[in-house]
């Protein structure tokens, strides 16, 4: 049964992955006698994973790859880049007109867009809970979903979460991100935090992915969505970006 191999292909990833990050190495032998595989598969498994940025093979297992993001907390990332995320948000909000629904994510770059949509008649819809004070303080008529509370980055996640956002639609959307790359998409560390993003996605006419630098040729866990399938904004100049990246998404530069 295919879906069952792929399922549990996507099991060994997941498992050689975790390993990697705790202990920046693996070993092929090690691998092989605790999955219960053979060699063979292990290598194919380590080409599939250096191909999309999750690790660097070495003589006799794999290594991390410096390309590769994990999980930060928010209360650490909130203040890393924050003119630039001022700027991201500052031009996020005037793509944003009286009358639109909008889906806000739960990141520290989408949070700057608040304070600039001050005045405007819209609706927001957010899963970040450290969204709620400054969308109540600027006036904003909002509604948080459903779900379960990540602590590290103050998300609600979750299948509850889902379901909830599936009784929205939005006019605009602005999606946080963790790496950018062609060959990996769009991806972010979490799974149940991808599952609300891709679905935010889903529901709106027009969804972005706002990045600063830090975000592009890097590569997390978790697929949100492929290249085509948002417009991104960000404040790195167009050819400092992969070419390949800016001709599969309408890449928007400030």
């Amino acid at each position: 049964d295919d879906g069952c191999e792929d399922m549990l292909t996507e099991d060994r990833y997941e498992y050689i992955i975790e390993n990697i990050n705790r202990n920046n190495s693996v070993k092929l032998k090690d691998l092989v006698d605790i999955l219960g595989t053979s060699e063979s598969t292990v290598r194919r498994d380590f080409d599939e994973l250096e191909a999309r940025g999750f690790l660097k093979r070495v003589r006799g297992g794999a290594i991390s790859s410096s390309n590769f993001t994990q999980d930060i907390s928010i209360n650490t990332r909130k203040h890393e880049n924050t003119d630039s995320k001022i700027a991201l948000g500052r031009y996020c909000a005037s793509l944003v007109e009286d009358g639109d629904c909008l889906y806000l994510d739960a990141g520290t770059t989408t949070n700057e867009i608040i304070p600039f949509l001050k005045g405007k008649d819209i609706v927001v819809v957010t899963n970040g809970i450290h969204n709620i004070d400054r969308l109540v303080e600027n006036k904003i008529r909002s509604y948080i979903i459903g779900g379960s509370i990540k602590p590290m980055t103050n998300t609600i996640v979750g299948e509850i979460a889902v379901e909830n956002l599936s009784h929205y639609r939005f006019t605009i959307a602005f999606i946080g991100a963790n790496g950018i790359s062609y060959n990996s998409s769009i991806t972010t560390p979490d799974v149940s935090e991808a599952a609300v993003k891709k679905k935010a996605i889903q529901l709106s006419k027009r969804p972005y992915v706002v990045a600063d630098s830090s975000k592009f040729d890097k590569v997390s866990f978790s697929e949100i969505c492929r290249l085509e399938d948002v417009s991104i904004i960000t404040n790195v100049s167009e050819d400092e970006i992969d070419p390949r990246i800016v001709e599969a998404s309408e890449v928007i530069t400030i």
